[in-house]
């Protein structure tokens, strides 16, 4: 679960990390880029308790794989559209996948770590690494080979949906019932 939650915490990231080569590469000013990565913060932010609502209500463990790789494929466009528009809905698409996966990540990941805390930390580390590296891929790789190099972007969202499939196909139907608040109360 911690690797899937850098894969898909690599696109918030990840769209800052866009931020100078759009500059460059399209002559957008500071406060188009500033609405670009609005639009991924801001959806990533104020969606994602809709989606607690919905996870709350009616379990979706598709939507771990599926919200990492729309999350990449919003990353992925962002860097070969042709209008800011398209730019701004790539980004806003990418926000999007980020937000719809937190909350029935964060219940599987309560799930698998049986009310351990340090379980629960390497899950929340995960998610810090991938959002850190972004910076570390996304500006070598598109120092080299331009804006047009973005699909490759899309890697870490099909790598971290690969890592979480075990994890949800083992853990779909669990819930979070007595025993992992008896562990909660236990050795951590």
């Amino acid at each position: 679960m911690a690797g899937g939650h850098g894969g898909v915490d690599f696109y918030q990231g990840a769209v800052p990390a866009l931020v100078p080569f759009l500059v460059a590469g399209r002559g957008y000013g500071y406060v188009a880029v500033s609405g670009i990565v609005l639009a991924a913060t801001l959806l990533s932010s104020i969606v994602q308790p809709v989606f607690g609502l919905l996870t709350d209500r009616w379990r979706m463990p598709w939507l771990i794989p599926v919200s990492t790789l729309v999350a990449g494929a919003g990353v992925a466009l962002a860097g070969v559209t042709e209008s800011y528009a398209l730019t701004w809905l790539a980004a806003a698409l990418s926000g999007l996948g980020v937000a719809a996966y937190h909350p029935e990540s964060a219940r599987l990941a309560r799930i698998a770590s049986e009310g351990s805390h340090v379980r629960m930390s390497w899950f929340s580390l995960g998610g810090t690494l991938g959002f850190a590296s972004a910076p570390v891929l996304v500006t070598p790789l598109l120092s080299v080979w331009g804006l047009g190099a973005s699909p490759l972007l899309a890697v870490p969202a099909v790598l971290g949906a690969l890592l979480t499939l075990p994890a949800v196909r083992a853990l779909a139907g669990r819930r979070g019932g007595a025993r992992v608040a008896a562990r909660a109360e236990g050795r951590d």
